[in-house]
């Protein structure tokens, strides 16, 4: 990909090592970007450990990019808090001279249920980190890069979940179309400062998160999750779900050169699954 050795980016929600963000950073270390890698670290009341991306799993994730010779840096980060996000885009351009590239990939689908049996901290949690975090990061990234006076990517994460709707993933389904909405609104407002904003839709995924929602589906369908997989490979055109690559490689893409007049877009990655 062009003109990205040298770039320094940032993945939120990076910090396991199966994610799609972990992936995402593997792919952007490859192509020359040093990095940041960013996770909660530490869980709390409503984010359980085997929700996050925990400390030792960050470091270990930063130990193998930097076999890939770029700098990385290991900032925990509450997307929920302003003030962490300031911290977690003040001390990058502090320790690494620069921030081109943000990639909001921190999100919460794993509360699958009727939302007649949601509760609205089950909601209000979705929301804040999905959508709520992806402004913060995004306004702070922005000023910076706006300053900067260089010109930046801003990537935002979405999902098939952005475009069509999924039983028992109210909260998911609407915080990813409120992103979708927030891409294109921010395009049109950072485009003067040569900042492209684009998200990403892949569709299923099989993350640790993905096995959760395999296996909840299966279940509520009477299938077994190799039932299930077998359906879905059925449906999608080129025969298979999505694997974290996919989505890693059209991320380097926008934050590339190649896509220097491409803002706005949310670009279904879907393997012809989703078509809209």
């Amino acid at each position: 990909m062009l003109g990205l050795k040298g770039k320094v980016a940032i993945c939120t929600g990076s910090g396991r090592k199966l994610g799609l963000g972990a992936a995402i950073l593997r792919r952007l270390a490859a192509e020359g970007c040093d990095v940041v890698v960013s996770d909660l670290g530490t869980p709390d009341r409503l984010l359980a450990s085997g929700d996050i991306g925990a400390s030792d799993e960050m470091e270990a994730i930063a130990a193998e990019l930097r076999g890939l010779g770029v700098r990385v840096l290991v900032i925990p980060c509450d997307v929920r808090s302003e003030a962490s996000v300031q911290n977690l885009i003040g001390r990058t351009v502090a320790e690494l001279g620069r921030l081109d590239i943000l990639v909001n990939n921190a999100g919460v689908g794993y509360l699958l249920k009727p939302f007649i049996d949601a509760t609205l901290e089950e909601w209000q949690l979705v929301l804040d980190v999905n959508l709520t975090g992806t402004f913060l990061c995004s306004k702070h990234a922005a000023r910076h890069m706006r300053s900067a006076g260089q010109g930046g990517r801003i990537i935002n994460i979405a999902s098939q979940a952005a475009k069509t709707g999924f039983a028992h993933l109210a909260a998911y389904v609407s915080s990813k179309h409120g992103m979708v909405g927030f891409t294109r609104s921010s395009a049109i407002e950072l485009g003067g400062d040569g900042i492209t904003v684009n998200a990403v839709c892949p569709n299923h995924v099989t993350t640790g998160l993905g096995a959760k929602q395999n296996e909840y589906y299966a279940k509520v369908r009477g299938q077994t999750p190799e039932q299930f997989m077998a359906a879905m490979r059925q449906r999608i055109p080129l025969g298979r779900p999505g694997v974290p690559g996919d989505t890693a490689a059209a991320v380097a893409f926008l934050a590339s050169d190649d896509a220097r007049y491409i803002t706005g877009e949310a670009m279904n990655v879907s393997g012809g699954e989703e078509t809209h």
